[in-house]
């Protein structure tokens, strides 16, 4: 077996793990949208350093490994516009759900927060996370169905 297929493996693997854990934040956070629980927003946080991020930052390199192993360029289309997007997943994840998730942990861990103020954090949260969302699918589709302009 060739080494192409070892790194198309461990990237589909990876996207796997990346893309169900973030998935799996929604029901997370909707379990714990009316009642501040500490164990479900910290399982979140954690789920997102230990899984989610470490699986993300694989993609990047199986995926550069693959562009130079097989018969691709980066300037591919589906491969460059994959890689702007995955730019894109990077910035909104860091300028809004990373911080959006660290107030609500924030809010949780402080113990004395008012329904309302915990249930706008949740709402934003979630909001940050679908908007982070938009760019995996589309990434997801671009890897999937390789179309060419």
């Amino acid at each position: 077996m060739d080494t192409y297929l070892w790194l198309k493996l461990v990237h589909i693997l990876a996207a796997i793990v990346a893309v169900g854990t973030n998935i799996t934040y929604f029901m997370w956070l909707r379990w714990s949208r009316h009642e501040p629980n500490v164990a479900l927003a910290r399982g979140v946080r954690a789920l997102d350093a230990r899984l989610a991020n470490p699986a993300y930052a694989v993609l990047p390199i199986t995926g550069a490994l693959m562009v130079l192993d097989g018969n691709l360029g980066f300037s591919t289309f589906w491969i460059a516009t994959a890689i702007g997007l995955y730019v894109a997943v990077g910035a909104i994840a860091g300028l809004l759900f990373g911080p959006s998730l660290r107030r609500q942990v924030a809010l949780v861990e402080s113990g004395d927060v008012a329904p309302d103020v915990y249930a706008a954090a949740v709402r934003r949260t979630t909001t940050m996370g679908l908007i982070t969302m938009i760019p995996v699918a589309a990434i997801l589709f671009l890897m999937v169905m390789k179309p060419t302009p």
